[in-house]
């Protein structure tokens, strides 16, 4: 354990504010902490509360670091117990903070108003109502009641939940209303479906920043009413790529594909650097427009980018952009360029070559699938694979693939027929094997797909479970 020092401000005066101020990773914190250790520093509560702020709230990814680090303080005081608490309120496991809550409480610390805004913020990312409501009540226990910072907090959580009798009831009792706490109520209302009041909020906000005029565009947005929210956006005093996203995305939810190439080279035009979320939407609307050309310039963007390794969403974006605009080719090329693939990357490029004439290519590719440990095929593949052996002509082939598929993978837990309470598979199943023994081979790609989605259709219903997402599938359909 690294004891607490009880006077370390000649240490303090020694080392320099600035020294992780340029740490970007891991490597070099873990390398700023080593040499620490060997100038005697290693036991400085300052110096620890500095590497833990740093590596739970300033380094992207290193909360687990900060949790080792933390682990060895026998005696943590208050601001790295909030400052634990804040970095995993924000990472990926927000349940941390309410652990370390808990342990705070049993160490016998006193929470401050800080304590109680990062644990809000933990259940609000949890959507975890009863405990909400329980650290409400220690909010109120510990004196925090009247605290403007503790209460604007708390209308955030409540709107953000669903409470907004409560979030309205304690917005309306606040002397004072921070943007954070208006934003928060305004974004409620929308969320609930109340536009007029989410507007009216928006109207009567003294003092508006760029997250209130993001909240009210969003609304619009989300509501289709794409004029409103133009409007709006040209209201704006300052735009942020979270502004552009809002329209563009929302172009393309309303099939206005055109402005949101439109929107996006606006954005370009003024200097406002796009995203990943700027560029999945903009390779959605390429997608539905099946404007190839287009989609090539959003890839050559995506590279000037220096994104690095395309993430799993946007390699799986650009893969069925190409799929779908008949470019198996470069979606090959994106594919195998891709360092992480998931179920729907895979199925991409199996349903693409099925559906544009690579049957054999399909069923490689499947089979290089068959090999993998962590990923297993679902209902998409089980289509894309009996699509390209009928369009092989590999009926039998194409059964055993069926059989295969139904004992091991989609339908395994759920469609076997041994099964008494899921004794009614067996029409659907059968239904299957004869559609496959007796499809015309000459049939269109088109009407094989129709008949594969109502067996699958048939096939849930028959079991009683909802129908998971065909869009993929669908989509396709419409373009051979």
């Amino acid at each position: 354990m690294i004891r607490k020092r009880t006077n370390d401000r000649s240490t303090k005066r020694q080392q320099p504010s600035s020294l992780w101020q340029n740490c970007t990773n891991l490597r070099s914190l873990k390398q700023i902490h080593a040499s620490l250790i060997i100038k005697g520093f290693n036991s400085s509560s300052y110096a620890l509360r500095e590497l833990i702020f740093a590596s739970a709230i300033v380094i992207p990814g290193t909360i687990d670091y900060a949790h080792q680090l933390f682990d060895q303080v026998a005696e943590p005081d208050i601001f790295m117990w909030n400052t634990m608490m804040r970095g995993s309120s924000q990472s990926p496991s927000p349940i941390k903070a309410v652990s370390l809550y808990t342990q705070m409480e049993n160490c016998g610390i006193k929470p401050d108003k800080f304590t109680f805004s990062f644990l809000l913020k933990a259940c609000t990312r949890l959507e975890w109502r009863n405990m909400g409501f329980c650290i409400h009540g220690k909010a109120l226990k510990h004196g925090f009641q009247e605290n403007t910072f503790v209460r604007n907090t708390l209308v955030y959580y409540h709107a953000k939940c669903g409470d907004l009798g409560i979030a309205r009831e304690m917005f309306d009792d606040s002397a004072k209303r921070d943007v954070v706490a208006w934003s928060a109520l305004t974004a409620g209302y929308a969320r609930r479906g109340e536009l007029c009041m989410a507007r009216r909020l928006f109207d009567e906000m003294p003092v508006k920043d760029l997250v209130a005029w993001n909240v009210i565009i969003t609304a619009y947005v989300k509501r289709g009413e794409m004029a409103c929210a133009r409007k709006l956006f040209n209201e704006v005093p300052r735009r942020d790529v979270v502004t552009w996203n809002a329209m563009i995305a929302g172009f393309v939810h309303c099939g206005e594909n055109e402005q949101a190439l439109e929107m996006f080279e606006e954005m370009i035009s003024v200097g406002e650097q796009p995203d990943e979320v700027t560029m999945l939407s903009l390779l959605s609307a390429c997608t539905d427009l099946g404007d190839l050309e287009v989609g090539k310039k959003v890839h050559s963007s995506i590279l000037e980018m220096s994104l690095g390794d395309l993430s799993v969403l946007l390699g799986n974006a650009l893969t069925y952009m190409y799929a779908k605009c008949g470019s198996i080719e470069r979606a090959l090329e994106v594919f195998r360029g891709m360092r992480e693939k998931d179920v729907t990357t895979w199925n991409s490029v199996i349903v693409g070559l099925a559906l544009h004439g690579h049957a054999e290519e399909s069923i490689h590719l499947f089979r290089e699938m068959q090999r993998l440990n962590n990923i297993k095929p679902n209902e998409i593949t089980f289509v894309g694979v009996l699509v390209a052996c009928s369009h092989a002509g590999k009926v039998e082939e194409g059964q055993r693939y069926f059989d295969l598929m139904t004992n091991l993978y989609i339908l395994a837990g759920f469609l076997r027929i041994e099964n008494s309470h899921h004794s009614g598979c067996l029409e659907p199943l059968n239904f299957a094997r004869v559609l496959i023994r007796l499809m015309d081979l000459s049939a269109s790609f088109k009407n094989l797909v129709i008949h594969m989605g109502i067996l699958l259709s048939v096939t849930y219903l028959v079991l009683g479970k909802p129908l998971p997402s065909l869009i993929l599938l669908e989509s396709f359909k419409t373009s051979t």
